[in-house]
C-alpha cells in the first residue's frame, strides 16, 4: 500500500484511511454530507497525489498523443487542457485522462491512479516515433524518501520521450465556491483571468514552478495544484492559512464520489472502464472522427447507428439508494441493464444515479425500476448534472 506525501498529516487529523488504487488514502474527515456540504458552498482540500502524471515530450509528442487520444489535441494551444480518453482496440476504454499542453513538443497526461501501470505500457506500446537507436528499456530514477524506502521517483522511455512523474508528484485539489478568493492570497497569478479548463505555471505560496489548473471533478468550481512531494506539508499548511477566513476544510474521497456523481461525471472502473464505449457513455463529445485514432472506425459507425445501450442518468421517485452493480428491470421485471454509480444525494436528498441501459429505455422521463434487496423501486430518466454547476 502506497502512502502521499501527505498521509501522516491526514491520520493526525483523524481522517478514516481506506485503501483505493493501492493507496492509504482519507475517506472521511468529519463526515461525508457535511464535507460535501462544505465544498457545494465554500471551500474544500482533497488530497489527491494517488493520480498519475506523465511528461510527453518531443517532436512527434503531438503525433503521438493524437494517434492514442480520442479527442482533437489539434485544438489545444499551449496553457490549455483537454478531457479526453484512450480507446482501446475493442471498443472500450483503457483510461479517460486530461491533456494538458505545455508547448507545441512538451504535454503532461493526468491519469487515473488505479490506471498508472496500464496507462504508461498503453502510451509506451504505441511510441513508434524516432530512430531504433533512440529506443530504450524503462529507465528507472531510485531514490530514498523521507522515511529511507527506495521508490522510483521518474522512469523513462525513449522515441517520444516519456517521463512517468507520478511518484515524485503531489496534488491538492481545492474545490468550492470560495477556493478562488483563498487562493488568490498565495500568488501572484491572475486566477480570476483564468479560463476553465486552463493551467499556468508560477510562483505559489512562495514556491517556484508550481502549476495552478482551473480544473475540478467536482462541478463547484476551483484549482488543481501540483508540486514536488517536498513541498506537500508546505504546500497544504499555507492553503490552510489562507482559507482559515472561509472555513476551509480538509475533504476526504467520499465526497469527492458524491460530488462527481452530482455532475453526472464518469468514474473509471464504474460507469467506463475496458468494456464500455466512449460511445455509449456519453462522451461522443470528446471522441472526434476529424482524425484517426485507436479503433476509431469502429467507434464511427457506433456514432452512426447507434448502440444497444446507453449510460442515463437517473432519479429515485420511490425512496431507495441505488448502488453499483444493482439490476435495472423494466415494468415486467425484465432485466434492461444496470446501476454503475448511486448514492443518496446531500443536496437534493433523493437517490440518484447513473447506469446502462438498453437503448429503448434512455429516453428522458422513462420510468425504469431498480433493484434493491429485491424490491423493484421505481426511477426514471432524467438528464444530468443532477445539480447545476457551479463552475463559470
Amino acid at each position: 500500500m502506497k502512502n502521499t506525501a501527505l498521509t501522516q498529516l491526514h491520520e493526525k487529523l483523524g481522517a478514516k484511511m481506506v485503501p483505493f488504487a493501492g493507496y492509504n488514502m482519507p475517506v472521511q474527515y468529519e463526515g461525508l454530507n457535511a464535507e460535501h456540504e462544505t465544498v457545494r458552498n465554500g471551500v474544500g482540500v482533497f488530497d489527491v497525489s494517488h493520480m498519475g502524471e506523465f511528461i510527453i515530450r518531443g517532436k512527434h509528442a503531438f503525433d503521438l498523443i493524437q494517434k492514442i487520444t480520442s479527442n482533437d489535441v489539434s485544438k489545444l494551444i499551449d496553457g490549455k487542457i483537454q478531457y479526453s480518453c484512450f480507446p482501446n482496440d475493442k471498443g472500450g476504454i483503457v483510461d479517460d485522462l486530461l491533456v494538458y499542453r505545455i508547448d507545441s513538443q512538451t504535454y503532461m497526461l493526468v491519469v487515473n491512479a488505479s490506471n498508472i501501470e496500464k496507462d504508461w505500457n498503453w502510451v509506451k506500446s504505441h511510441n513508434t516515433w524516432g530512430d531504433e537507436e533512440d529506443e530504450s528499456t524503462n529507465d528507472y530514477s531510485l531514490e530514498n524518501n523521507e522515511n529511507g524506502d527506495t521508490v522510483v521517483m521518474k522512469r523513462t522511455h525513449k522515441k517520444v520521450e516519456m517521463i512517468d512523474i507520478s511518484d515524485k508528484t503531489s496534488l491538492l485539489a481545492v474545490q468550492g465556491p470560495k477556493a478562488m478568493a483563498a487562493l488568490q492570497k498565495l500568488t501572484d497569478i491572475n486566477l480570476s483571468a483564468m479560463e476553465y479548463y486552463s493551467f499556468k505555471k508560477g510562483k505559489f505560496a512562495g514556491i517556484d514552478n508550481v502549476l495552478i489548473s482551473a480544473t475540478g471533478y467536482t462541478g463547484a468550481g476551483g484549482f488543481e495544484v501540483y508540486f514536488e512531494n517536498e513541498q506537500a506539508e508546505h504546500m497544504w499548511n499555507k492553503i490552510f492559512e489562507a482559507g482559515k477566513e472561509f472555513g476551509i476544510k480538509p475533504i476526504g474521497l467520499g465526497a469527492r464520489d458524491t460530488l462527481r456523481l452530482e455532475m453526472g461525471y464518469c468514474l473509471y472502473g464504474n460507469d467506463i472502464d475496458d468494456s464500455t464505449s466512449p460511445i455509449a457513455a456519453g462522451l461522443g463529445w470528446i471522441t472526434k472522427f476529424t482524425k484517426e485514432f485507436t479503433n476509431s472506425k469502429t467507434l464511427s459507425e457506433q456514432k452512426n447507428k447507434g448502440t444497444e445501450s446507453k449510460l442515463v442518468g437517473f432519479e429515485m421517485i420511490d425512496r431507495g439508494i441505488p448502488r453499483h452493480d444493482y439490476p435495472i428491470v423494466d415494468a415486467q421485471n425484465n432485466v434492461i441493464g444496470k446501476v454503475t454509480s448511486g448514492t443518496m444525494s446531500p443536496t437534493l436528498k433523493l437517490g440518484i444515479g447513473m447506469g446502462y441501459v438498453k437503448t429503448p429505455f434512455s429516453k428522458l422521463d422513462t420510468e425504469i425500476f431498480v433493484q434493491i434487496r429485491d424490491k423493484a423501486i421505481k426511477a426514471k430518466v432524467v438528464k444530468i448534472p443532477f445539480v447545476k454547476s457551479g463552475v463559470a
